[in-house]
């Protein structure tokens, strides 16, 4: 006999689990799939990423009673500094100039995840299923029945795809996507520096990718080294005293001496952009609608946003006691989200192809553009407040989670 919910989310990471608990603390019976064990995804070794938590997903989270929980382990970015190359000019943007609000916290992956499943537990209305797999996932007229590799099956009105870029479950329902693997692979490390950082976020555009210096807590620093995906390997295998060597090149000696804490972790790049977000009663969300360059650190924003507009749209539905499969509400969703993903994805890909080379003519385009833009103090606060995740046409015109309401 099939176990009944109303919705069934396939993936448990950082947005599916956001989401479970967004829907079971609106009173929408939920069930999270993870096929990962909740102990090893919570666990140093598994995962070394930070992630940028920009103001307007701090405004979600805070929302959803989570980032109470997270503030402890989260660093304030007050001041972002963009550099090209060896150049002299540089973009630096102050918090100051737009606000008293920092453009937002930097915070372990691990921290976000371990919240999230201390969080979980306490919803009611909330079940995980983890370590489990969907295996099969039948959609009909009635409802949806995910089978799994348990033998159990669950029926739900709705099924959320959370389950990353690769996508089965938008691979199985035919939804088409551009997708491309970009020449270069993320080194991501932790280190320690004798100096403070100030909360002074880092972007320094190299030709062979991005090198970023995002502030963490106690005096440390998250660098997500973007390299060629042919020399990556060699790098990694280096032992810690010629590794360090060759970061301490990219990195600079402005915060003092560096020691390395922790492990090496290295990301091969992509790009996935779903044709669309929706087929019968399945939706798309995160990785699974939109995996886009590291560049600007704004995947897991990206990923909140539809967050609070999928939750936005269920909840008022299930609060009219309709279908949550099948209706308006999710075109709605469908028809927020789709232009942010494109744009973002746009964005990320032409920064990436911009500055990831060293050719003169495209070296001048870029110095004159930074230049330009710090000329320019209404284009600068612009995209600064896009880089706090406002919404395109002013904080009060985005979901209520990001506007800082009640969902």
């Amino acid at each position: 006999m099939a176990k009944r919910t109303e919705t069934v989310i396939i993936g448990g990471g950082l947005i599916g689990l956001t989401l479970g608990i967004a829907l079971g603390r609106s009173g929408i019976e939920t069930i999270v799939v993870e096929r990962e064990s909740p102990k090893r995804v919570q666990a140093a070794a598994f995962d070394g990423r930070t992630s940028a938590i920009a103001y307007g997903s701090r405004r979600v989270l805070r929302g959803l009673g989570l980032w109470e929980a997270m503030a402890g382990g989260a660093e304030p970015i007050l001041d972002i500094r963009v550099a090209d190359g060896a150049s002299p000019l540089f973009l630096h943007y102050d918090h100051r100039d737009v606000g008293t609000e920092p453009f937002g916290h930097i915070l372990e992956n691990r921290h976000l995840r371990q919240a999230l499943f201390a969080s979980a537990a306490n919803v009611p209305a909330l079940q995980l299923e983890a370590p489990a797999e969907v295996r099969q996932l039948e959609r009909d007229a009635h409802g949806v029945r995910a089978h799994l590799d348990s033998g159990e099956t669950i029926a739900a009105q709705i099924a959320i795809a959370a389950d990353g870029r690769k996508s089965p479950m938008r691979e199985a329902a035919g939804i088409r996507s551009l997708r491309g693997r970009y020449p270069q692979t993320a080194i991501v490390c932790t280190v320690r520096h004798e100096k403070s950082h100030h909360g002074v976020a880092v972007e320094h555009f190299l030709p062979a990718g991005p090198f970023a210096i995002l502030p963490m807590t106690e005096n440390r620093s998250s660098i997500v080294w973007t390299e060629r995906s042919e020399l990556a390997p060699a790098l990694l295998k280096l032992e810690a005293p010629d590794f360090l060597r060759e970061l301490v090149r990219r990195f600079g000696d402005h915060l003092g001496g560096l020691q390395l804490e922790g492990g090496r972790w290295s990301y091969p790049l992509s790009l996935v952009l779903a044709e669309r977000y929706l087929a019968d009663r399945l939706a798309l969300i995160g990785d699974a609608a939109h995996g886009i360059h590291p560049i600007a650190g704004q995947g897991l924003n990206l990923g909140f946003r539809d967050v609070a507009s999928l939750a936005e749209c269920l909840v008022d539905a299930h609060r009219l006691g309709l279908d949550l499969g099948r209706g308006v509400h999710l075109e709605r969703y469908q028809r927020l989200r789709r232009f942010d993903g494109f744009l973002m994805a746009a964005m990320t890909d032409g920064l990436n192809r911009l500055f990831s080379n060293d050719l003169a003519p495209l070296r001048i385009v870029r110095d004159a553009g930074l230049g330009a833009v710090n000329r320019l103090p209404p284009l600068k606060r612009q995209l600064m407040r896009h880089a706090m995740g406002m919404p395109l046409g002013g904080w009060d015109k985005g979901p209520r989670l990001v506007r800082g309401l009640p969902l």
